[in-house]
């Protein structure tokens, strides 16, 4: 199992480490990091065709250990890796990220990803997120600054957390076997996620 968290892109994640990462329980404690599991595609004559070369996983780096640009969090480690892949701006790219946790509003995080979308108009972005940080204003404001910013913010459902086990983790086979109440767990965050976008902050 990975001992320690790490900024660089990974293609396989350990299946204990996706599982203790990606429950979507709130009530479970000591699920600290951010896990994102990312995919690009690119639009071929109106079919998005997959880019598996632009596949894999980050999470945030530990705290202590010097941040470049973007700093730590894996949404701003995933944004300093893009520039490397030198993608083409006259193509259309469309962004899947499944994350343990909802972009934040520290570091600047959603501000950060609105403003790499705005001048990467090129590219879509799509959220899919086990749970989502909503006990303050300010997280809330983060994620309809997303949305505002065109990414597309989702609950992660059962066809997501099957789609990342058998897409991102070493499973050696395993099929993907859902945890009790994940599927009400998601119902319950998609109505949760839909009343923080519908509320303007007033």
């Amino acid at each position: 199992m990975e001992a320690s968290p790490a900024s660089r892109p990974r293609h396989l994640m350990d299946p204990n480490t996706f599982t203790f990462n990606f429950n979507n329980d709130l009530s479970v404690r000591g699920r600290h990091q951010t896990y994102l599991c990312y995919e690009v595609e690119r639009l071929d004559n109106g079919t998005w065709v997959p880019m598996d070369e632009r596949r894999g996983f980050l999470c945030n780096k530990a705290k202590n250990v010097p941040c470049g640009d973007y700093g730590c969090h894996a949404e701003l480690c995933f944004l300093g890796e893009v520039p490397s892949w030198q993608l083409d701006p006259a193509q259309t790219y469309r962004v899947t990220w499944f994350i343990s946790w909802s972009p934040c509003f520290r570091r600047g995080c959603a501000e950060q990803v609105r403003a790499f979308l705005q001048e990467n108009t090129h590219m879509r972005l799509r959220i899919f997120a086990a749970r989502i940080y909503d006990y303050d204003l300010l997280y809330q404001e983060a994620l309809r600054t997303l949305r505002d910013a065109g990414a597309q913010v989702s609950i992660m459902t059962y066809e997501e957390f099957k789609h990342c086990w058998d897409t991102f983790v070493d499973r050696q086979g395993r099929p993907f076997q859902p945890w009790d109440g994940l599927d009400e767990h998601s119902q319950a965050l998609s109505g949760r996620l839909r009343d923080i976008l519908q509320n303007q902050g007033n």
